[in-house]
């Protein structure tokens, strides 16, 4: 049986490196393509990478030759400017699946976001659930799952993978504000009570739906799937697992939300935090998703809860600490913590 080559766009990334690493380990050929160097030594021997963008239509052609799958996950996240997420979430998006269509490519797997359903009026969130966008990010992702709609009816085969948050080993961004403040010892605040229910995923996990949707049936898999951990409890339960799991004495702290967030969007408007709207509108909602879809149709199986997840996590920031690069917007650096570095010390 022929090995059938992979095209990974984003394979810099936190969740590029992951699938990678996955895909290898089954036996495919892998092609990357990122803005970013690919920097991973153990992977540099098995990815074929080329540094490329997918908002320029040569470059996309250039590395979808000889290609049977593509994973497009290369995304402008919510931290870049609105210029930039529309270009790349949206016209890059066209570009891959222009192409894709262009050289024939048997399968596409779009990877969106559940930012699209908004904040949850009820859960759990379902594939037929009412989108609520709220900012650009959400905005551009929901114009992008329309183009793969468009583009299925021209006969492509296209899964959308809508993931709830998902962390594991090389994830940073944010949640490197939340394990910092773990190993200086710190009590961690939590928006609201924490007794929202609040669901993660661990990347391995998702890059098993990943590759299910690689390997059923075009006929199943040719539609949208949410994605979420099975077993998860509250944020205050979940988040603190982390305490639990280095010995701390420290507490989990709930903040009253009706001072808290107006005080964060103030701080996000003067450029001086890290956390932006929609992440802290939904911190202390029930927010989760049901993966009963994923799971019949897929025969998704996750093997971490969130708890896992987290420590994770959490043990690789901790391997892993002296080798992080300069903090910027996306998953793989850390953020620069602003004011709340110095809010740390109350805590």
């Amino acid at each position: 049986m022929r090995i059938k080559t992979v095209l990974v766009t984003g394979s810099s990334g936190f969740l590029g490196i992951n699938l990678c690493r996955y895909l290898h380990a089954k036996g495919y050929k892998l092609k990357g393509m990122d803005v970013a160097e690919f920097d991973y030594e153990d992977m540099k021997p098995h990815v074929d990478f080329y540094r490329g963008d997918i908002c320029k239509l040569d470059d996309v052609r250039k590395v979808m030759k000889d290609v049977d799958i593509v994973v497009h996950a290369a995304a402008a996240l919510p931290k870049y400017t609105t210029s930039e997420i529309f270009n790349t979430d949206v016209e890059g998006t066209r570009n891959v699946l222009s192409v894709a269509e262009e050289f024939k490519v048997e399968r596409v797997v779009f990877i969106s976001s559940t930012a699209v359903y908004g904040i949850p009026k009820t859960c759990p969130i379902t594939e037929n659930s009412v989108l609520s966008i709220i900012g650009p990010y959400a905005k551009a992702k929901a114009i992008a799952e329309q183009l793969c709609v468009d583009y299925r009816k021209k006969g492509m085969t296209i899964s959308v993978l809508r993931p709830i948050t998902f962390v594991g080993p090389e994830r940073l961004g944010v949640m490197a504000v939340y394990y910092d403040w773990i190993k200086r010892n710190k009590n961690i605040p939590i928006i609201g009570s924490g007794k929202n229910k609040f669901q993660l995923l661990d990347v391995e996990d998702f890059s098993q739906a990943i590759y299910l949707c690689m390997i059923k049936p075009k006929s199943k898999v040719n539609t949208l799937f949410n994605i979420g951990s099975k077993n998860f409890t509250t944020m205050r339960e979940d988040f603190g697992e982390i305490l639990n799991y280095v010995g701390s004495k420290k507490k989990i702290v709930p903040l009253p939300t009706e001072l808290i967030l107006p005080l964060l969007r103030v701080f996000e408007l003067l450029n001086i935090s890290p956390l932006y709207n929609w992440m802290c509108q939904i911190a202390s909602k029930d927010v989760y998703v049901s993966i009963d879809k994923a799971e019949r149709v897929l025969g998704f199986k996750p093997k971490y809860s969130s708890k896992q997840a987290l420590v994770r996590n959490y043990q690789w920031y901790v391997d892993n600490l002296n080798s992080f690069k300069s903090q910027g917007v996306s998953h793989r650096v850390p953020w620069n913590q602003g004011i709340l570095k110095i809010v740390s010390w109350l805590f």
